[in-house]
């Protein structure tokens, strides 16, 4: 059976995941909702049922300046200026520094505020909305100049926002509300698109651009980024090999953002496919491709995978270079972010006009290339 969820699923999915996040601050009204009879839910579903276009539509216009966000052009890793801080208090709200991805980020923010010689208010809201809300209150009490704002719960991301000081925010990687000053992390359309035709070039080559199954494992809560990131794979891909043929091909889209939510989606994917052989895996980044590797492994099925990942985070180094079924990651250089958002916050905290996107530029790493930007003699 074909499990397939279209992005008014993914909508869905994502509403849900905020409404859950703001209700942990404490929202009655959210609290209320959620206790309705099963008849009341059914009976709301079916007046809403002949409003979903329209819902749908009018949503994604909405949605359109938060897709429009991490589609411009690239600028170039800066480096603080040694001093250029000085005197400048600025906050840095963490992804979840538990995940190696968002602990680059924060290591690389780290170093460059201090080079700069700015004083750095650290926050790690560790993958909740109610923490990163008292993240932004803490940053209001401590007299925060301006800050970064990692947190990744979309659909709370207004109410954070608002809960902050009046000062300039740069989001990282996924919109913050009518606050941000400007959008810094990855051309996730981009990053996407080069991900999804790296695999393509590779299963053209050695499947013929024949497989049975396509498993895209998302993070449906961060929104519109999880949409162009993982569209753009799969856009990506058909450029190589042509339109999935979805009569012939299982599409599988998965809310497995984190390693151990994929290492469970993937493991139960390939019990409900046994006899696929020759399955395309896509993440939103390399936590997922590493955790559906893993359990390819443990059943048994790695030569019958090909995956490809986001980020080039280190776990990913070594796999890709011994060239096995990890055929690349669109690089995002984490461990660089650092030297674009802490130069530009310095910028934006002291009154002058930075750009609305500060977006990292991206390429494919493969076996062939990845030896050009780190280290892997321990390989």
């Amino acid at each position: 059976m074909k499990v397939h969820m279209s992005k008014g699923g993914r909508l869905a999915a994502v509403v849900l995941a905020g409404a859950l996040a703001l209700a942990a601050c404490g929202g009655s009204d959210s609290a209320t909702e959620a206790e309705e009879t099963p008849s009341e839910e059914v009976a709301a579903a079916e007046e809403d049922e002949t409003a979903v276009a329209e819902e749908e539509e009018e949503v994604a216009e909405e949605e359109e300046p938060a897709e429009e966000v991490g589609s411009g052009e690239f600028v170039e890793f800066r480096g603080a200026e040694p001093g250029s801080g000085e005197g400048l208090k600025l906050g840095f709200i963490a992804l979840d520094d538990s995940i190696p991805f968002s602990k680059l980020v924060s290591d690389g923010f780290k170093e460059q505020a201090e080079i700069a010689g700015a004083e750095l208010v650290f926050c790690d809201s560790k993958l909740d909305a109610a923490t990163a809300l008292q993240c932004v209150q803490n940053f209001e009490a401590q007299g925060v100049q301006a800050y970064m704002n990692f947190q990744p719960v979309s659909d709370a991301g207004q109410e954070i926002c608002d809960a902050g000081p009046d000062v300039p925010v740069i989001a990282i990687d996924i919109a913050q509300g009518d606050c941000q000053t400007a959008f810094m992390g990855a051309n996730n359309s981009r990053a996407g698109f080069i991900g999804g035709e790296g695999l393509g070039n590779w299963i053209a080559e050695n499947w013929n651009c024949e497989i049975d199954a396509w498993v895209s494992l998302e993070d449906f809560g961060v929104g519109a980024v999880n949409d162009a990131r993982m569209d753009g794979q799969r856009e990506g891909y058909e450029s190589v090999c042509g339109p999935i043929d979805e009569s012939a091909v299982e599409v599988r889209e998965l809310d497995a953002g984190r390693q151990d939510l994929a290492l469970a989606a993937f493991g139960d994917t390939l019990t409900a496919l046994p006899d696929a052989s020759r399955i395309a895996v896509v993440a939103i980044n390399d936590d997922g491709i590493s955790a559906a590797l893993a359990a390819a492994r443990t059943a048994g099925r790695e030569d019958q995978v090909a995956v490809s990942g986001m980020g080039v985070d280190p776990i990913s180094h070594c796999e890709i270079a011994t060239g096995g079924q990890w055929v690349g990651s669109a690089a995002f250089f984490p461990e660089r972010y650092g030297e674009i958002g802490v130069p530009y916050l310095i910028d934006a905290a002291n009154g002058e006009e930075i750009p609305q996107d500060l977006l990292v530029d991206h390429l494919y790493v493969t076996e062939d290339n990845i030896g050009e930007y780190y280290d892997i003699s321990a390989c």
